[in-house]
Protein backbone atom coordinates (compact mmCIF):
# COMPACT_ATOMS: atom_id res chain seq x y z
CA UNK A 1 0.00 0.00 0.00
CA UNK A 2 1.26 3.51 -0.85
CA UNK A 3 2.50 6.05 1.58
CA UNK A 4 -0.17 8.39 2.91
CA UNK A 5 0.66 12.05 2.39
CA UNK A 6 -0.78 15.01 4.23
CA UNK A 7 -0.24 17.25 1.23
CA UNK A 8 -3.53 16.43 -0.50
CA UNK A 9 -5.82 17.43 2.40
CA UNK A 10 -3.60 20.40 3.24
CA UNK A 11 -3.79 21.64 -0.31
CA UNK A 12 -7.55 21.20 -0.41
CA UNK A 13 -8.00 23.07 2.87
CA UNK A 14 -5.79 26.00 1.84
CA UNK A 15 -7.65 26.22 -1.48
CA UNK A 16 -10.95 26.32 0.39
CA UNK A 17 -9.66 28.89 2.90
CA UNK A 18 -8.59 31.16 0.06
CA UNK A 19 -11.93 30.63 -1.68
CA UNK A 20 -13.95 31.43 1.45
CA UNK A 21 -12.04 34.65 2.02
CA UNK A 22 -12.55 35.72 -1.61
CA UNK A 23 -16.29 35.13 -1.23
CA UNK A 24 -16.22 37.09 2.03
CA UNK A 25 -14.57 40.00 0.24
CA UNK A 26 -17.48 40.01 -2.23
CA UNK A 27 -19.82 40.60 0.72
CA UNK A 28 -17.67 43.16 2.57
CA UNK A 29 -16.03 45.06 -0.27
CA UNK A 30 -17.59 48.39 0.71
CA UNK A 31 -14.96 49.14 3.39
CA UNK A 32 -12.10 48.36 1.03
CA UNK A 33 -13.60 50.53 -1.70
CA UNK A 34 -14.02 53.43 0.71
CA UNK A 35 -10.39 53.00 1.83
CA UNK A 36 -9.30 53.39 -1.81
CA UNK A 37 -11.16 56.66 -2.32
CA UNK A 38 -10.48 60.20 -1.09
CA UNK A 39 -12.62 61.49 1.83
CA UNK A 40 -14.98 63.27 -0.54
CA UNK A 41 -15.70 61.04 -3.51
CA UNK A 42 -18.31 60.93 -6.20
CA UNK A 43 -20.59 58.04 -7.00
CA UNK A 44 -18.74 57.56 -10.31
CA UNK A 45 -15.46 57.07 -8.46
CA UNK A 46 -17.13 54.58 -6.14
CA UNK A 47 -18.66 52.65 -9.04
CA UNK A 48 -15.30 52.55 -10.85
CA UNK A 49 -13.48 51.14 -7.80
CA UNK A 50 -16.32 48.70 -7.15
CA UNK A 51 -16.31 47.39 -10.72
CA UNK A 52 -12.51 47.04 -10.62
CA UNK A 53 -12.64 45.00 -7.41
CA UNK A 54 -15.57 42.88 -8.63
CA UNK A 55 -13.63 42.19 -11.84
CA UNK A 56 -10.56 41.08 -9.90
CA UNK A 57 -12.63 38.87 -7.61
CA UNK A 58 -14.48 37.34 -10.57
CA UNK A 59 -11.22 36.51 -12.34
CA UNK A 60 -9.99 34.97 -9.09
CA UNK A 61 -13.04 32.71 -8.98
CA UNK A 62 -12.38 31.67 -12.58
CA UNK A 63 -8.81 30.77 -11.66
CA UNK A 64 -10.16 28.73 -8.75
CA UNK A 65 -12.25 26.74 -11.22
CA UNK A 66 -9.14 26.00 -13.29
CA UNK A 67 -7.15 24.96 -10.27
CA UNK A 68 -9.90 22.83 -8.73
CA UNK A 69 -10.52 21.14 -12.09
CA UNK A 70 -6.86 20.17 -12.31
CA UNK A 71 -6.85 19.07 -8.69
CA UNK A 72 -9.99 16.92 -8.87
CA UNK A 73 -9.08 15.46 -12.26
CA UNK A 74 -6.00 13.98 -10.65
CA UNK A 75 -3.52 15.82 -12.86
CA UNK A 76 -1.81 17.45 -9.91
CA UNK A 77 -3.46 15.93 -6.86
CA UNK A 78 -0.53 13.68 -5.99
CA UNK A 79 2.24 15.82 -7.39
CA UNK A 80 4.25 16.88 -4.33
CA UNK A 81 5.93 19.84 -6.01
CA UNK A 82 2.66 21.34 -7.25
CA UNK A 83 0.98 20.62 -3.92
CA UNK A 84 3.67 22.37 -1.90
CA UNK A 85 3.70 25.32 -4.29
CA UNK A 86 -0.08 25.59 -4.16
CA UNK A 87 -0.22 25.22 -0.37
CA UNK A 88 2.38 27.94 0.15
CA UNK A 89 0.74 30.44 -2.18
CA UNK A 90 -2.84 29.81 -1.07
CA UNK A 91 -1.81 29.98 2.58
CA UNK A 92 -0.12 33.33 1.90
CA UNK A 93 -3.26 34.46 0.09
CA UNK A 94 -5.54 33.42 2.94
CA UNK A 95 -3.48 35.29 5.52
CA UNK A 96 -2.97 38.41 3.42
CA UNK A 97 -6.62 38.54 2.33
CA UNK A 98 -7.69 38.20 5.96
CA UNK A 99 -5.66 41.34 6.64
CA UNK A 100 -7.18 42.86 3.50
CA UNK A 101 -10.66 42.39 4.98
CA UNK A 102 -9.96 43.24 8.63
CA UNK A 103 -7.64 46.19 8.04
CA UNK A 104 -9.62 47.58 5.06
CA UNK A 105 -6.67 47.80 2.70
CA UNK A 106 -6.93 49.70 -0.57
CA UNK A 107 -8.32 47.82 -3.56
CA UNK A 108 -5.10 48.23 -5.54
CA UNK A 109 -3.38 45.95 -3.01
CA UNK A 110 -5.64 43.10 -4.11
CA UNK A 111 -4.00 43.04 -7.54
CA UNK A 112 -0.61 42.17 -6.00
CA UNK A 113 -2.10 39.38 -3.93
CA UNK A 114 -4.06 38.22 -6.97
CA UNK A 115 -0.96 38.08 -9.18
CA UNK A 116 1.24 36.12 -6.81
CA UNK A 117 -1.31 33.95 -5.04
CA UNK A 118 -3.95 33.20 -7.69
CA UNK A 119 -2.38 33.56 -11.12
CA UNK A 120 0.84 31.64 -10.39
CA UNK A 121 -0.77 28.44 -9.05
CA UNK A 122 -3.41 28.47 -11.80
CA UNK A 123 -0.70 28.99 -14.42
CA UNK A 124 1.32 26.02 -13.15
CA UNK A 125 -1.89 23.96 -13.08
CA UNK A 126 -2.53 24.80 -16.74
CA UNK A 127 1.05 23.89 -17.62
CA UNK A 128 0.63 20.52 -15.89
CA UNK A 129 -2.70 19.96 -17.63
CA UNK A 130 -1.14 20.71 -21.02
CA UNK A 131 1.80 18.46 -20.25
CA UNK A 132 -0.37 15.53 -19.18
CA UNK A 133 -3.28 15.67 -21.61
CA UNK A 134 -2.12 17.57 -24.66
CA UNK A 135 1.45 16.35 -24.94
CA UNK A 136 0.50 12.87 -23.63
CA UNK A 137 3.34 12.84 -21.12
CA UNK A 138 3.25 11.74 -17.53
CA UNK A 139 3.04 14.35 -14.80
CA UNK A 140 6.24 15.77 -13.39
Amino acid sequence: MGQVSGLVPSRFLTLLAHLVIVITIFWTRDDNIRASLPPSFTSDQYKKEDSELVTALSITLGLFLIELAGFFSGVSMFNNTQSLFSIALHCCAAVSLAFFVFESWECSTYWYIFTFCSVLPAFTEVIMFITVFVLKKKSF
